[in-house]
């Protein structure tokens, strides 16, 4: 069993192209520590999803998600799953 962490995010009224592509640049960072499992927006465009692993604990995986442009840039908020995967 691997312990992962499921992040739902969901835009907000205030959501930029700006804040997207930053969004983007910051998932690549943490694809490249080996971070980022998967992700994905929403075929509806309102939000999006991405799994961390490789990532020491909860905390540590919010500590990821609360540097996300997204969310630092007001575009939308998220909230942060513990997942047991097999």
């Amino acid at each position: 069993m691997k312990i992962c962490y499921l992040v739902l995010v969901a835009r907000t009224a205030n959501f930029t192209d700006h804040a997207a592509t930053e969004h983007v640049r910051f998932l690549d960072e943490v694809r490249a520590r080996d971070q980022l499992l998967i992700t994905g927006g929403f075929t509806d465009k309102t939000g999006g999803a991405y799994v961390l692993h490789n990532v020491a604990d909860r905390a540590a995986a919010q500590a990821i998600v609360d540097a996300d442009p997204l969310l630092v840039l007001g575009s939308a908020t998220a909230t942060v799953h513990e997942w047991s995967t097999r």
